[in-house]
C-alpha cells in the first residue's frame, strides 16, 4: 500500500479553494447525469421496449412498470447503510466511492447491452449498489476537504457542488429520452453509463489532489451502537418514518407522472415535448425556489407563525398532497374523453418542488445536525433509508392493487387521491411527534450537544 500512503490525510493550511474541489464537483456533475438520465426513461422503456430472450417486445403494464421502479428506487436507497460502514469504519470514503463506481458502471453496461428482463434485474441490481453505496460519502467528501483557514469557502463549495447536482440532471433529463426515441435504448442506456465512466475517471484522476480522511474502525462502530448512539437513532427513525411518506409521492414523479405525460398533449411552448423530459422542470424550479424561500417566504411565514425544522416538514407534506390533487385533477380530465395540455403539469411540478425545499433540503440539514460527529454518515444512511420506506411503500401499494391481468384496481384519478389523502393523514399524525421533539445540535469537532429551541 505504497501509494496510499502518499494520499493527503488532512487539509493543507490555505485560504483559497482546496484542490480537490473541482474533481469532486465534475464526478457529481458526471454521476447525477448518469442516474437520472437512466431513472427517468425506466418506465417508458419498460413498458414500450423491453424485450423478451428470443427478441420479441415483452413490455410490461403501467401497473407493474411502477411495481420495479419503485422497487429499484428502494434499493438505491437502503444500499447506503452499507456504503456508510464500508465508508467511515473499513475502505475510507476514495475508495469506497471508486469501487463502488465500478460497480455502478457495470450495471448502466448491462442495460445498454442486454434489453431483456435479465439484463434490467442485472443492471438495476448492481446500480442499486453502487449508486446507493457511495451516496453517504460523495457529499461529506465535500467538508473533509476543509480547514479552519479556508473554512469560509464551505458555503460556496457546497453551493457549486448542488449546482453540478442539477446541471447534470437536467441536461441528462433532456437529452436521454430523445436518445431514447431516437437511437433506441441500447444508446439511451448506454450514454449514462459513459457519463459514469468518465465519473469514475474523474475521481481517480483526483486522488492526490484531495484529502482522504482516513476510516475510524471500531470507533465508528463504537459510536453507532453505543447506548448514546441507538438512542439517537431511534429518536430519529421516528421523524424520518413521516419523511418518507414525503418521498413515498415525490418518487412518482419519475415514474408515474411520467406515464401521465404520454397520455397528455405534449405539444407546449411551440415544442413538442417528450414524456420524461417534463422532470427537466423540477431541476430548473428548485434552483430558483431555494433563494426564494430562504429569503422571502420563509421570513414572511415566520412573521406571524415561526417556523422550526418539524414545521417545515409538517408544511411540506401538506404542499405535495396538494401536487397530487393536481394530478387526480389532470387524470379527471384524461378520463372525461379529453387531451389536457402538458401546461397542466407545470403547477405540479412547482408544488412538487415547494415541498422539496421544505422537506428535503430541511431534513438533510436536520440529520447532519442531529448527528454527533462519528455518527454523521450513519444518520444520513438512516435518512436515505427513509427514501428506501417511501419507494417501498408506493411499490407494495403497486403490488396490493394489482389484477391477475397486470392491470390496477386503483387507477386514474381515485390513485391520485389515495396518495393525496396518505400525506394529509400524515402530516396531521406528525403534529404531536414533532411537539415532543427536543433537538439537539451537534457541531463539528464538539463533543456535547447545544440544545436548540423547541
Amino acid at each position: 500500500m505504497a501509494e496510499a500512503r502518499r494520499y493527503r490525510t488532512s487539509p493543507v493550511p490555505t485560504t483559497r479553494m482546496p484542490p480537490g474541489i473541482p474533481y469532486i464537483i465534475g464526478n457529481e456533475a458526471a454521476e447525477r447525469f448518469s442516474y437520472y438520465g437512466m431513472s427517468y426513461i425506466l418506465a417508458v422503456f419498460m413498458t414500450t421496449y423491453l424485450r423478451d430472450a428470443s427478441g420479441r417486445l415483452a413490455t410490461m403494464s403501467e401497473n407493474d412498470a411502477n411495481t420495479w421502479f419503485h422497487t429499484f428506487a428502494s434499493a438505491n436507497y437502503f444500499f447506503p447503510i452499507f456504503g456508510a460502514i464500508l465508508s467511515d469504519a473499513i475502505w475510507g470514503k476514495y475508495r469506497t466511492i471508486f469501487w463502488l463506481s465500478i460497480v455502478y458502471c457495470c450495471g448502466h453496461a448491462a442495460l445498454a447491452i442486454n434489453d431483456t428482463r435479465l439484463g434490467l434485474v442485472v443492471g438495476l441490481g448492481l446500480i442499486a449498489i453502487g449508486a446507493g453505496g457511495i451516496k453517504p460519502s460523495v457529499a461529506t467528501n465535500v467538508g473533509d476537504q476543509f480547514g479552519a483557514s479556508n473554512a469560509h469557502l464551505v458555503s460556496r463549495a457546497f453551493s457549486w457542488f448542488y449546482f453540478a447536482i442539477n446541471c447534470g440532471s437536467t441536461v441528462s433529463i433532456l437529452l436521454v429520452p430523445w436518445l431514447l426515441v431516437h437511437a433506441g435504448p441500447h444508446v439511451a442506456f448506454a450514454v449514462p453509463g459513459l457519463l459514469m465512466l468518465a465519473a469514475t475517471v474523474i475521481i481517480w484522476m483526483g486522488r492526490y489532489r484531495f484529502v482522504h480522511a482516513p476510516p475510524a474502525g471500531r470507533a465508528y462502530l463504537g459510536a453507532v451502537f453505543s447506548r448514546q448512539g441507538l438512542s439517537i437513532l431511534g429518536r430519529l427513525a421516528v421523524i424520518f418514518a413521516f419523511v418518507a411518506v414525503f418521498w413515498s409521492l415525490w418518487t412518482q414523479s419519475q415514474s408515474e407522472w411520467v406515464l401521465q405525460a404520454r397520455r397528455m398533449n405534449l405539444h407546449f411552448a411551440g415544442v413538442t415535448w417528450l414524456a420524461p423530459q417534463l422532470g427537466a422542470v423540477n431541476a430548473v424550479m428548485i434552483l430558483v425556489l431555494i433563494p426564494l424561500f430562504q429569503y422571502v417566504i420563509y421570513p414572511a411565514i415566520d412573521r406571524v407563525f415561526p417556523l422550526t425544522a418539524m414545521r417545515k416538514i409538517g408544511l411540506g407534506l401538506l404542499v405535495i398532497a396538494a401536487a397530487f390533487l393536481v394530478s387526480a385533477w389532470i387524470e379527471r380530465q384524461i378520463a372525461a374523453g379529453r387531451t389536457p395540455s402538458i401546461a397542466w403539469q407545470l403547477p405540479a411540478y412547482l408544488l412538487l418542488s415547494a415541498s422539496e425545499v421544505m422537506v428535503s433540503i430541511t431534513s438533510l440539514e436536520f440529520a447532519y445536525t442531529q448527528a454527533p460527529t462519528l455518527m454523521k454518515s450513519a444518520i444520513m444512511a438512516l435518512y436515505l433509508l427513509a427514501v428506501s420506506a417511501g419507494n417501498a411503500i408506493t411499490a407494495l401499494v403497486h403490488v396490493a392493487i394489482r389484477n391477475p391481468d397486470g392491470t390496477s384496481k386503483l387507477t386514474g384519478m381515485e390513485y391520485y387521491l389515495f396518495f393525496a389523502g396518505f400525506a394529509v393523514a400524515a402530516s396531521l399524525l406528525f403534529i404531536p411527534v414533532a411537539l415532543r421533539y427536543r433537538e439537539k445540535t451537534y457541531l463539528q469537532d464538539e463533543s456535547n450537544p447545544t440544545p436548540a429551541a423547541p
